[in-house]
């Protein structure tokens, strides 16, 4: 038997695992800024890695964020573990996913289900507790290979990439410039399509204070915020054009009806296909927070901005991709691209010049809903993709 059908049938037989693996990550409810969850789920996943490589807890700094206040405080962050190995060797691979989900421990969506013998629904099984299983297989299976030994690797584990990564931003940059590529295990597509280029996304708020006043007696003597928020988010959602999107997610603000109120939290979505776009977007924003200050009595304070760059398909990527169809192609795998709108740390190492796949997890969809689903037998698919990639990389044939 080759050394690849070994490695593959290696692969195969930890079918089993890697779904039970699935099934016990999601159990732990890893939402952003449940640190308690965070630390349960990182406590499991270092048991998987401290056999294979030097294992070390990160702790992040904390994220800026507007409350519902108006006041801008520090939301503590979960801590990231990056796991080494070989670091001395000529060529060194990144490869990354988050642990985080966007599902807080108080909503309903907690449980794995088996729809059919193809499917699991549940928080994360794709977004990316799935690709959490499909890393730790293929670099598993790589150290089982008589080529472990010629290549190093770094993974980083974040917990807070469904929030912009504000934390572990520092990371990838970090990261970039040691390692010579990226694979990233963000879900495929459920027809088997992986990530040719990503647009941008940016999260902002925006502080709006008026004056208060009793609704009755001295209306007039009022400045409403909550009615400048309005009109704010009118003039935003209208800058939306070609690969621009504006979408308004929330307003805070408010009280007793019978008061004039003085505070509103208006909070917006950006995104945008490119980095033309990016700049665009950004100065109109601007006019739209000076048109709002020149009514009377209203000031604004702009939080936030572009978390996430633009990743455009350059030839770098370009090459990387060609050389996962050429394994695809060698698996029996189509290998088909799509644009995406969502973001993920791929696009902070493209902007930091890390040539990167960002879409090598399992297929499945609907992901951040209630109706997420993974298709099972694409765990062990894309586990022999990316020790396919790896082995081809020690070997210098990529």
């Amino acid at each position: 038997m080759s050394e690849l059908s070994s490695t593959f049938g290696w692969i195969e037989s930890q079918s089993d695992r890697m779904i039970g693996l699935v099934s016990e990550w999601c159990a732990v409810n890893s939402y952003s800024y449940n640190l308690a969850g965070l630390e349960q789920l990182s406590h499991l996943l270092r048991a998987e890695w401290d056999r294979l490589g030097t294992v070390e807890e990160i702790a992040l700094r904390s994220e800026e964020i507007v409350d519902p206040a108006g006041k801008v405080v520090q939301a503590p962050l979960g801590r990231a573990l990056r796991i080494r190995k070989r670091p001395e060797v000529p060529y060194q691979v990144f490869l990354c996913i988050h642990m985080d989900t966007v599902y807080p421990p108080d909503g309903p969506f907690q449980q794995v289900t088996r729809i059919d013998t193809n499917t699991m629904r549940g928080p994360g099984v794709c977004d990316a507790k799935g690709g959490l299983a499909v890393m730790l297989i293929a670099v598993e299976a790589l150290e089982r290979s008589k080529w472990a030994n010629q290549i190093g690797w770094e993974v980083l584990i974040n917990p807070d990439e469904e929030i912009g990564s504000p934390g572990s931003s520092p990371l990838f940059e970090e990261a970039s410039k040691r390692n010579h590529l990226g694979l990233l295990f963000e879900p495929a597509l459920p027809d088997g399509s992986m990530v040719a280029e990503r647009g941008g996304s940016g999260n902002y708020a925006a502080i709006l204070r008026g004056r208060s006043a009793h609704a009755g007696r001295d209306f007039h003597e009022g400045r409403n915020a909550i009615v400048a928020a309005a009109q704010m988010s009118l003039k935003l959602s209208q800058l939306t054009s070609g690969g621009i999107t504006v979408n308004v997610g929330k307003i805070d603000g408010g009280g007793p009806a019978n008061v004039v109120p003085d505070l509103a939290i208006c909070r917006f979505n950006v995104r945008a296909k490119t980095p033309q776009e990016q700049k665009t977007i950004q100065a109109q924003i601007e006019q739209v927070v000076g048109e709002i200050k020149g009514i009377d009595g209203i000031s604004v304070q702009l939080h936030g901005g572009f978390h996430r760059p633009p990743k455009p398909l350059d030839a770098a990527t370009r090459q990387l991709q060609q050389q996962v169809e050429a394994c695809g192609k060698q698996l029996g795998i189509a290998t088909n691209w799509r644009y995406s709108g969502g973001v993920s740390d791929g696009n902070q190492l493209a902007a930091a010049g890390l040539p990167n796949i960002d879409s090598l997890g399992p297929r499945g969809g609907s992901i951040h809903s209630p109706d997420e689903f993974l298709l099972v037998d694409s765990l062990t698919e894309r586990a022999k993709l990316a020790v396919l990639m790896l082995m081809k990389i020690a070997q210098g044939e990529i």
